[in-house]
């Protein structure tokens, strides 16, 4: 049998999890309403060029997090309507937006921002993202807090214990607890599987080598528990007697000799600073090379010309380049509304 609560879930899970819960609900219940109305009216629009659009102010947060509200007053078959509209998207645009008011032809009571129709793609893949991230982190803490809770139920038996050596991937101390996350990294039956665990004062991991800078401990897997359980240097995690203890550390003790592998073990030199330059300007490169590529898929191919970030990005391009640009959007959409970085001083024809 092994002690009670050698296997621990790290506290900054379950601080993280109600957070991470109420984020992605929170986030559903603020967009998927919204994406759900444009989407509707994307299906039958009308244009209302006697609509009134007011109070309109977008705001950009963190660079490229764009939200945009407006209160839309119209008139639709002798009916008045009052609606507020918020869109949130994923933006580099600075300035100004143009944007017209748009309802559906089918439900009239239904209105929005024409930007929120362009922008309607982008708006679901924001949403589609955040919530899949946010919902992957909650669906991960769950899945370890119940295997770490599985475990723990499965310790309180006796069973066959197996020796297997584990990488200690951290470890930080706090006050006279020592709090250690290993990996079972190197030779075990569920290669690959992490835990945590608290050492109590006086206690210390039976570290009995190295690997690729990393210590190695010595753990158990108890008979058909999904984690393994690291070991203390005296072996009093185990319910044995001290005649035993006695016995299996001896030879330990003779194999590792009068200095024993420390926990702390210094770590491979890195690579040299022209290397790490080398590296940096490969990124910068690339990142530009993408970033051209888009922009010339965006002039030549999109199927849009409001297709965002594109047109911002093309807004920003030299002017040679710039002007090149829009012969080519003019060539494919001339009988539209010209998009952002394209317009005249009217903002709707083409420059």
């Amino acid at each position: 049998m092994l002690a009670r609560g050698v296997i621990t879930t790290p506290k900054a899970v379950y601080f993280s999890l109600p957070i991470l819960i109420a984020l992605t609900v929170f986030m559903t219940v603020y967009e998927a309403p919204g994406i759900l109305r444009d989407w509707t009216i994307s299906q039958n629009p009308i244009n209302l060029a006697d609509g009134d659009i007011r109070d309109g102010k977008c705001s950009t947060r963190r660079g490229f997090f764009t939200t945009c509200e407006a209160h839309l007053k119209y008139a639709y078959n002798g009916q008045t309507y009052d609606k507020d509209v918020e869109i949130m998207f994923v933006d580099i645009h600075a300035g100004n937006y143009d944007t017209d008011l748009v309802i559906s032809r089918d439900h009239p009571d239904l209105a929005t921002l024409s930007l929120g129709l362009d922008m309607l793609w982008n708006r679901i893949i924001t949403l589609a993202v955040f919530v899949a991230l946010l919902g992957g982190a909650c669906i991960a803490a769950i899945f370890q807090i119940l295997r770490v809770w599985r475990a723990r139920g499965q310790l309180r038996r006796p069973a066959q214990l197996e020796p297997v050596p584990v990488e200690i991937t951290a470890f930080q101390r706090r006050g006279k607890r020592l709090i250690v996350t290993y990996a079972d990294k190197i030779v075990g039956r569920k290669t690959g599987r992490t835990a945590h665990t608290i050492f109590e004062p006086g206690q210390e991991p039976l570290v009995v080598g190295a690997k690729g800078g990393k210590a190695v401990a010595l753990a158990v897997w108890h008979g058909n528990t999904a984690l393994p359980v690291l070991l203390d240097n005296r072996l009093e995690r185990i319910d044995i007697s001290a005649e035993e203890r006695a016995g299996i550390l001896a030879p330990l003790t003779a194999e590792l000799g009068a200095h024993p592998p420390e926990l702390v073990v210094q770590g491979k030199r890195g690579p040299s600073v022209m290397a790490r330059l080398a590296r940096f300007f490969l990124v910068i490169l690339l990142f530009i090379g993408g970033v051209f590529g888009y922009w010339v898929w965006y002039v030549t191919s999109a199927d849009s010309q409001f297709t965002s970030p594109a047109m911002d990005l093309n807004n920003m391009m030299p002017a040679p380049l710039n002007r090149w640009g829009c012969d080519q959007l003019k060539k494919r959409f001339g009988d539209q509304r010209a998009p952002f970085g394209c317009t005249a001083s009217d903002y709707t024809s083409w420059k």
